[in-house]
């Protein structure tokens, strides 16, 4: 790649260790292998427990581990810091850790609320000398990439409508127990920020801005059981939108956590003026393009004529995974540290991505203007 990589050592601290957590760690140990630069090196890591934050340092091979995440922030030897800790937790954390001086990577969603994705924005502008960058890793798939790149270039001609799904049914069981998750306190929304803001990121960077949205939001399930008796469940299940871009194209939008057999349906496809493309996570090393004058859609595989796949794989027709998105994304975050421009999605334009999901959330079938 010809993005600059820092060629001295940076200090990660990493707060959380779930499946994010892990991802981010696997990253951070990989992404000189593959794209070069110096090793980061993994300073401190932090968790709930002082003895789970000893036994995540061992296996994820971070030096120091503690129970206070203000430690993880304060601490000299660090430079960047990973959060990927509950939705609750990211203001504090990332507020703290850029005034702190460090650089932040910070898992979506990036706030509770609109106010505090406002609040976090303006402190990232007081210290423009940290990067900022959150975990939106569908933008860096090597598939994604080819879309943006042949939609910019006028491949499909003027983008006309949008189309896009992401559905999972993860919480489809009505005998799944209440969590956090399910709480504007703890989770924020629910489908919307888990699911809906990954589409609306790759909707943004196809489409461009949003001129106005029209949605209704549904709770499928009310209640869920708890060992205290049963709770309210208080965010959204699914989420249906209509929307108008800038442009002047249109669009149409749907998420759901309570879709029965849908794992990872984050599918869309782009009309213009003289094609179409069609995309699909599950089938994430495959496009499906049709062109005017063709008479059906051919299908195109990833590989290493995107640089992305290269770095990893010299061979068509072999997969790129999640856990590689996400070391691009590594990558991108310190190229950018290191004086490349900024690809994103930082604080500032995470904003724009909250602004149209708590819109959504809002609407109850009124028409917001963005």
């Amino acid at each position: 790649m010809s993005s600059p990589m820092p060629q001295t050592e940076l200090g990660i601290a990493l707060i959380g260790t779930g499946f994010m957590g892990k991802c981010h760690a696997m990253a951070w140990r990989n992404v000189a292998a593959v794209f070069g630069g110096a090793h980061p090196r993994l300073e401190v890591l932090a968790d709930v427990t002082e003895d789970s934050a000893m036994g995540f340092a061992r296996q994820f091979g971070f030096a120091r581990a503690t129970s206070h995440w203000q430690d993880a922030v304060d601490d000299p030897q660090v430079d960047v810091v990973s959060i990927t800790a509950p939705n609750g937790m990211h203001r504090p954390m990332a507020e703290a850790a850029l005034q702190a001086g460090k650089h932040v990577w910070l898992e979506k969603p990036m706030a509770l609320t609109l106010r505090d994705a406002e609040a976090m924005a303006d402190v990232a502008a007081a210290h423009p000398g940290q990067i900022t960058m959150l975990g939106y890793n569908y933008l860096r798939s090597p598939a994604f990439q080819a879309v943006r790149d042949m939609v910019r270039a006028g491949a499909i001609g003027e983008p006309l409508a949008f189309r896009g799904v992401y559905d999972e049914d993860y919480s489809a069981d009505p005998l799944l127990p209440w969590s956090w998750r399910m709480t504007h306190e703890g989770g924020g929304l629910g489908a919307l920020g888990d699911l809906g803001c990954h589409l609306v990121s790759q909707m943004l960077a196809l489409m461009g801005p949003v001129a106005e949205v029209i949605a209704q939001t549904q709770i499928a399930i009310p209640w869920r059981p708890s060992p205290d008796g049963a709770k309210r469940v208080e965010n959204e299940d699914s989420a249906l939108a209509l929307l108008r871009f800038t442009s002047g194209a249109q669009g149409s939008f749907a998420t759901s956590r309570v879709a029965r057999g849908r794992k990872c349906r984050l599918q869309w496809e782009v009309h213009g003026t003289g094609g179409t493309i069609v995309f699909d996570q599950e089938n994430m090393n495959e496009l499906w393009v049709h062109r005017s004058g063709e008479d059906g859609f051919v299908r195109h595989l990833t590989g290493p004529v995107q640089p992305d796949f290269s770095a990893f794989c010299p061979a068509p027709g072999h997969n790129f995974g999640f856990n590689e998105q996400k070391v691009v994304e590594a990558r991108d975050l310190l190229s950018a540290i290191a004086g490349a421009p900024n690809t994103g999605p930082d604080f500032a334009q995470g904003l724009e991505i909250e602004r149209i999901i708590h819109a959504m959330a809002m609407s109850n079938g009124t028409r917001i203007e963005l």
